[in-house]
Parts: structure tokens; sequence; C-alpha cells
């Protein structure tokens, strides 16, 4: 099955009001920025967004929380992003911090139809235990809290049960693809863009290089095409596109800096 779309518009046409979307990247890495400007145009607002972080000021997801289209994130950090902390903290966002690798896996989940898991991540703070700010008034009240969850012992050791995540689209950016869907990533693009497809209904993939079927080693496949139900071939600008979050540069031994 060809699962080529022509451009972004078209890939994500269908996003209505109100859908919620599992994103890949980590950091600024493998960031499908194609497909979030795309959806910045199309005009969806209400969003509920998972993804291990929200983006940056005027970058990747950072570009749809500056224009009030997403009204709740589940991620693993708020990173240095200014406009998301003051939304976050000024009620305008509903945010649901959960740890790092408990997000992976509950995104990995949801595609593989397990509805839930425990893990021993979270067990004695709040995160097990409930209380953790999911919503402020403008007033800086605590509006939201997040509830307890079920804490069960295995073998003398206390695990938190933690529910699988899946969303009604996934939009995800992969460096190699075919036309059935196929995708794989490079290196750290790798951390949750194959998550984030598995656990979308509708997935849809940005791709820096489309290849035909029978092209990619199979063996090097990371995320099998029965996951993805649209792919966008990128031109070559738009795959050279790639932005990085810091630029230092460390002194030479005895160098002064300025």
């Amino acid at each position: 099955m060809d699962k080529v779309v022509a451009t972004a518009d078209e890939a994500v046409a269908d996003v209505g009001a109100g859908a919620s979307l599992a994103v890949g990247g980590f950091g600024l890495s493998g960031v499908p920025n194609v497909l979030i400007a795309a959806l910045l145009r199309q005009g969806a607002d209400r969003l509920a967004v998972v993804s291990n972080n929200c983006g940056v000021d005027g970058g990747g997801l950072g570009t749809l929380l500056a224009a009030g289209r997403i009204v709740r994130v589940t991620g693993s950090y708020i990173g240095s992003n200014k406009e998301f902390a003051r939304r976050y903290l000024g009620g305008e966002l509903e945010l649901e911090l959960t740890p790092q690798g408990t997000l992976a896996e509950r995104l990995r989940a949801g595609g593989a139809g397990i509805p839930a898991f425990f893990t021993p991540a979270g067990v004695g703070t709040l995160v097990a235990e409930g209380g953790l700010p999911w919503r402020y008034t403008a007033d800086g009240e605590v509006a939201t809290a997040s509830p307890p969850k079920e804490v069960r012992e295995f073998d003398g050791r206390p695990y938190v049960m933690e529910r699988a995540i899946t969303t009604d689209f996934a939009l995800v950016r992969a460096a190699r693809g075919d036309r059935h869907g196929n995708l794989v990533f490079a290196k750290a693009a790798r951390n949750f863009n194959p998550l984030a497809a598995m656990a979308g209904r509708v997935t849809i993939a940005e791709v820096e290089e489309l290849v035909e079927p029978g092209e990619l080693d199979p063996d090097g496949v990371h995320l099998p095409g029965v996951f993805v139900q649209r792919v966008l071939q990128l031109t070559p600008e738009q795959a050279a596109d790639k932005a990085i979050e810091r630029r230092t540069v460390a002194p030479r031994p005895g160098q002064v800096r300025h």
C-alpha cells in the first residue's frame, strides 16, 4: 500500500479540534517540524499533546503553544520554554508531568495493546500518592491535582500502576522511510519517535529520505509500516533544517572568554 501524501497540509487536514496527539522528538532532535507547521496553518485547537517536551520558544510544539492551540500536555519536563512555564503557572494549560522512562513505556504499551503496567518509578512520591499540580488558577492556587495511583507489592517491592497512552494522531520524523511506512530513525531521534508512532491511531511520518519498498534492510527497520498510515517526503531544504538548542564553545586551554 502506497501511504505517501503529496503535502503536509493534506497529511494533517483531518486533525480536528480537541484531538489528542503523540509527537516525537527528544529536545530539538527528530521533531516533526514540517507537520507541526502545517497543523499551525490548519487551525485545529484545544489539542491534547503527549510529548517528551513541548518544544522551545518559537520552535516545534512551542509554536502551537504560543498560538494558544494546546490545552493539555503530558510530558517529562518543561525545559527552558518560558511560554510553556507561563501558561502552566498562569492556569492556561494543564500539565501531567511523568517520569521520562514511564512516559516512554506508556506510549509503547499503548501501541502494544497493553492497558497498564507496574513500575517502581515514582513509588513514595507525589507521582504515586497524588497531589501533583495539573492545573493552576490564574492567582496561583492549585485547581486540579493528580489523583493517587494503585500501588501493589511484587516480591516484597512496591510498584505503582501506570496507564498506557493512545492518541488520535501521532506526528513523527524519520531519517529514512519507504512508501509502505517502514521507518528508520537517526541517533537521538530514535528515543521517542518510534514510541509516539506506536501510540497514534493515525500516525503521520515526515521522512528526510524516501526510498522504494525493498530498499530498506529489513534488519535495520526501527518501526514497521503497520504502525504508520501516512508518509510525507520532505524537500532537501526541509530535511536539512535542523535547529540547535544551545550553541556553546568551550574555551581552549589558556584562552580567556570575554
